[in-house]
This record gives C-alpha cells, structure tokens and sequence, in this order.
C-alpha cells in the first residue's frame, strides 16, 4: 500500500496502533476463578488461551464487542473535533476485522491497511465484577503482525502529525513499522506523538523508548502520571517532568481529578481537569484527552489551550460507557 492514500484531502493525523477489539462481559468472580483469570489483573494472552475464553465468555451469558485500542480511541475523539484522520493498524480477516474497519468508517476515519490473511483480530477481554473491577486479557494477535511494507507512505509524509501508540512499540516487527514511519515523518519534518502505556514496564521497553525520545524521534509525548515516573524512573512527578522536559520538547501529563502538565520552551504549563457531568465509565479518558490536545494544536491553538481541549474531550468520556464520543464535538 506504499504511495496512494485514498482521501480526498490529506489526514491530519495519521497513527499507528493496535487494531483491537474490546470484548466485554460482566461476570461474578467464580468465572474468573474457574478461567483462572486473576481480578484486576491486565494480561497478555496467547492465541490458544484467547480462543478457551472467548468460548467460555460466549457460552456463560452476553457478551458485547466494541472496537478499541488506544490510537483508535483517540482518532475517534480527534475525528469528532472535526480533524481528518487515518489509521494504521493490521486485524485479520475476518467477522472481528470487518466489525474494525466499519466502525472506522462510521467515524469517517480512513482505515484501508489490507487485513492479515492467517491470523485472528486482536482481542481484548474485559470482565467486569460486580463490584466494577475490570479486569483485561488481551490477544495482540494480527495486530503485532504489522510491518513496514504496510505503511501508507504518502499519508505520512502529507499528514500534520504522526501518532503512535506505545502498545505497539513491543515486538519486533511492529516497531520496525514504527520507526520507518519515524524516520518518514522526520524527512518531512512532521509532528511526531508518541503516547506511552504501562507496558513501558515490561523488559527492555522503557531503555528503548528513552533512546528514541532522546535521539529526537519525538516531538509531543503523552502520559499519565503512574507512567511518567517509569518512564523516569522516579517516584516524584516533579523529578518525572524535570527528566521528560530534558529529553522531549513538549511532554504532556495527565493527572487525573488534578489536572494536566506540559513543559513548554522551559516553562510548566499546567491546567486544571474538566468536571464531568457524570462518572459513569474511565475507560479511554487518557485516549481522548490525546484526542483533544492533538486536534486543539493542530487547529493553531496554544499549548494551555491544548491542555484545556484535551480536558474537555476526557471529561465527555467519563459521561458514558465505552471509550469514544458518542457525538460530534467542538474545539
């Protein structure tokens, strides 16, 4: 798919990420007990266990399945804030793939990487207990499968901003993808976002990403609180800030009910959180925060009005379940 992209008019912002879908069920704790799920805990999964508990899922009660994964989610916020998007990500070919793409399309995302032809749909269970603990399984399956050759090139090298997702940053073979699409931008001199994950813990993550940030493979980094200080590897935010404003020109943090902060050409930038009208659901807050800061810069507005948009983007979020907008929204 090298070279022609298919809009109309360039995205604005294209990203790479996982191509998931999110397969909740509400379920009492012997469930988990008898899948030998542990509560609370998030998992990844093979393909062999994600068939045994999709089955089991499915053959113990309602279970509902809802397109996901954090750069979807947050393309999804962005496209409602009325910027153009694309989508890089790889599912199979299949009902899971298919249910993917025509979401995307519902959103007006463009969304054509072919599928893969021999592996499933990335899957994430969600069970959620009676007492409103989620607890996450997830099968990368195809989605770990993207490579370099399924970039859309020209898309890159037209688009605003380049975003990824640092779910993908894992194997291989997807972050080989990542760092051609890096190293396009770069030669065009694009924005490039990079937002991270709790997965920075695992093994050999976090040194990488250090390495990439540093190197100046990015421009805008996203992360909540709990992952900023393991990105620094420090247990006070300030002393977190302090290590990302040295290796990124603008480092965005969420902090939950306190707020955001981003370092700006030496100076603190902070803002306060937006108040929902309800908490009914957290899942795809920090996804949509993303979504509003990217769209907010993107339209030529500040930094504080970035944090601001950001903001406000999470908080209608929180309003309902499932981790995208339910309608259109304004900067």
């Amino acid at each position: 798919m090298n070279g022609v992209s298919s809009a109309e008019e360039p995205a604005q912002i294209v990203a790479l990420g996982d191509a998931i879908v999110d397969v909740l069920a509400q379920r009492d704790e012997d469930f988990l007990v008898d899948c030998g799920v542990l509560k609370g805990t998030m998992r990844l999964l093979a393909d062999d266990e994600a068939e045994q508990l999709a089955a089991a899922m499915a053959g113990s009660g309602v279970v509902e399945e809802v397109p996901g994964g954090s750069a979807a989610n947050s393309l999804a916020g962005a496209a409602a804030l009325g910027a153009r998007c694309r989508f890089i990500g790889l599912t199979g070919d299949d009902r899971l793939g298919a249910l993917f793409k025509r979401h995307m399309a519902d959103l007006d995302i463009a969304f054509d990487t072919p599928p893969h032809a021999s592996a499933p749909t990335g899957r994430c269970f969600i069970l959620v207990t009676p007492d409103g603990e989620r607890t996450m399984q997830t099968s990368p399956a195809a989605s770990h499968c993207l490579t370099a050759e399924a970039l859309d090139e020209q898309a890159i090298r037209a688009c605003d901003t380049l975003f990824l997702e640092g779910y993908l940053w894992g194997p291989d073979t997807p972050r080989s993808a990542m760092r051609r699409a890096i190293e396009i931008a770069r030669r065009e001199t694009r924005r490039i976002a990079f937002t991270l994950s709790d997965s920075i813990a695992l093994p050999g993550r976090r040194d990488s990403i250090i390495g990439l940030v540093r190197d100046g493979g990015v421009d805008v980094l996203f992360a909540n609180e709990y992952e900023a200080k393991l990105m620094a590897g420090v247990d006070d935010f300030d002393a977190a800030m302090r290590f990302l404003a040295d290796i990124c020109p603008l480092p965005v943090v969420t902090r939950g009910a306190a707020g955001a902060v981003a370092m700006w050409q030496g100076d603190r930038i902070e803002r306060p959180a937006a108040k929902p009208a309800a908490i009914v659901d957290t899942t795809g807050a920090g996804d949509q925060f993303a979504a509003g800061f990217l769209a907010a810069l993107i339209a030529g507005r500040d930094v504080a009005q970035s944090l601001d948009t950001g903001a406000r983007n999470a908080a209608e979020v929180l309003g309902h379940v499932g981790a995208r907008p339910l309608n259109r929204m304004e900067l």
